[in-house]
């Protein structure tokens, strides 16, 4: 007999899905030499992130707690990688 099982969330935390939907709508870019996430400071890219937050939250997440995740994701994530050198050399 065929069994289904009871299928997971594609994300396992609010915060990664928090991630991802900064990543898809270009609010964050990863560093490609060491993987960091780097805030871009693009406000539009960072209004569609919380469009999106609000209009397709996670299930079982209210669109306001999923506009919190995406601020709170924002909050830790600075523009700079902190292991890449400085470009002066210092």
């Amino acid at each position: 007999m065929l069994m289904f099982r009871e299928r997971r969330p594609a994300y396992r935390t609010v915060e990664g899905w928090a991630r991802s939907v900064l990543l898809e709508a270009g609010a964050i870019r990863e560093c490609e030499e060491h993987g960091w996430m780097q805030d871009r400071a693009d406000p539009h890219a960072r209004d569609r992130a919380f469009n999106i937050a609000r209009q397709r939250p996670p299930v079982g997440v209210s669109p306001d707690a999923a506009a919190v995740a995406i601020a709170e994701v924002l909050d830790g994530i600075g523009d700079t990688c902190p292991e890449c050198l400085p470009e002066d050399g210092r």
